[in-house]
């Protein structure tokens, strides 16, 4: 996760000097615990267990855009990086820690693109978690503005603090916005920042969105881990 660097490249002999391991047993598993959704019940299972440890006064939405080196599923080219990316919704708490994310999109679309999907598979994983959504101040920058992602919001129960975009035209101000609150959105900046720290998220090289996905799972705990341990 750390290093990024590739399967075929894993130093087995340096750890596992009497047994014979290859770097395709490492991934087999890997690929299996993924498909098999070992790697999300691990990670439902710290929220559930700790969620008193999270600051939930309000949660911060994001996309992020990852280049992609080898193709795949959910990877198009997006023009203000000029490479092929693959595009993620994240949500984290009020203190930068990362809850949830959406499928892969790929990067050609906007955040808003198929938003509705995406927002059902951000909060079926909190649901699981025993996570209430209903109440969440919830923030969003100007790609978000949409009176599509509003409505979705309200019907959720979910109070959506999202910067107005000029170019949707002038609402004479009919929108909630609490420009405090706003400012807590930097903390899902600094949550993506800490995720390119691991270089394998930095830069993607798994082709399969499942796999992809859960590599977010893993380092997800791997953080929260951190972040709770006596």
């Amino acid at each position: 996760m750390k290093t990024g660097c590739q399967w075929r490249e894993l130093s087995l002999k340096e750890y596992f000097s009497k047994e014979t391991i290859s770097w395709q047993l490492i991934y087999y598993y890997f690929n299996k615990w993924s498909k098999n959704g070992s790697f999300r019940r691990i990670w439902v299972s710290l929220l559930y267990n700790n969620k008193r440890k999270l600051d939930l006064s309000s949660v911060q939405l994001d996309g992020s855009h990852t280049r992609s080196r080898t193709g795949g599923e959910s990877v198009g080219y997006e023009g203000r990086k000029s490479s092929k990316t693959s595009n993620c919704i994240f949500l984290c708490d009020n203190q930068g820690q990362m809850l949830s994310l959406g499928n892969p999109i790929s990067g050609e679309h906007h955040d808003l693109y198929n938003i509705k999907d995406t927002l059902e598979e951000i909060i079926s994983l909190l649901n699981e978690a025993d996570i209430e959504c209903k109440g969440l101040f919830l923030n969003a920058d100007s790609g978000f503005d949409s009176k599509k992602f509003r409505d979705i919001l309200e019907k959720k129960g979910i109070i959506g603090n999202i910067k107005e975009n000029p170019r949707n035209g002038d609402t004479k101000h009919e929108k909630y916005f609490d420009t405090d609150l706003y400012k807590r959105r930097f903390k899902i900046e600094k949550a993506n920042a800490w995720l390119d720290s691991f270089k394998a998220l930095l830069l993607r090289f798994e082709t399969l969105n499942i796999t992809w996905r859960n590599l977010h799972y893993l380092a997800f705990s791997i953080w929260f881990l951190k972040k709770i341990k006596v």
